[in-house]
């Protein structure tokens, strides 16, 4: 079994920061891979990195992975491909390094926040999220813009798959149920609109997915 290390990539500043774990309430997180497949998450996964074109020897980093399920879509798909996970949430992180370590897969794993992503100005060829950033304030999901930016390889692409309609216009719906509760979701034109204001210019939605908990929109954009 191989050994997964996992890299604490926080500052001073941001130990102690809140978060909001996957499924809402830390106490669930045992649950989550259950609930990914019952909710047939791995087809998102698969659309995703279908549609972000990652070939092999190219470096993935995947923003708020939780347990990863997206980085292994991506090595699996492209076993090639070099990738880090990135989240916050130390549980997440371990289920997701002991599931590398079954697997006997190469996956770096980073503990840290979207707004302050550890690699390099230029660094990565891409950058992947999955139904992570509705769990960012708005301050924080401008800051992964900007990051997203700094970080990525000219020609490097963002890939963002996350709730949201198409965007029809002000004044579109874009809540939904939640855990038995309504919440804010950032619109998907919201995600376009960060990551136009980050210097991406060419931000746009590029799939749309009726799933069974709302409607999934993924958005793209080049360096």
């Amino acid at each position: 079994m191989t050994t997964i290390q996992i890299i604490d990539g926080r500052t001073e500043s941001d130990r102690g920061r809140d978060f909001l774990p996957g499924m809402g309430r830390t106490w669930l997180l045992p649950l989550y891979d259950l609930f990914t497949r019952f909710a047939r998450v791995g087809a998102l996964h698969e659309r995703t990195v279908e549609l972000a074109g990652i070939e092999s020897g190219e470096t993935v980093l995947d923003v708020g992975c939780g347990t990863a399920n997206l980085s292994f879509a991506v090595l699996r798909a492209v076993p090639g491909a070099v990738v880090t996970g990135h989240d916050p949430d130390a549980g997440a992180l371990r289920i997701a390094a002991r599931k590398a370590g079954r697997r006997g897969v190469r996956l770096s794993l980073v503990r840290g926040y979207a707004d302050r992503l550890l690699p390099e100005d230029g660094s990565v060829d891409h950058v992947v999220s999955s139904l992570a950033l509705h769990h960012v304030d708005d301050a924080g999901r401008e800051g992964f813009g900007r990051e997203a930016h700094r970080i990525l390889r000219p020609g490097g692409r963002v890939t963002i798959v996350d709730f949201g309609a198409p965007d029809h216009g002000p004044g579109h719906d874009h809540g939904h149920r939640h855990g038995g509760s309504r919440q804010a979701r950032p619109p998907v034109a919201g995600i376009v609109g960060l990551l136009t204001t980050a210097g991406f210019t060419d931000a746009r939605e590029i799939d749309h997915i009726e799933h069974r908990f709302g409607p999934i929109t993924i958005v793209q954009a080049t360096r």
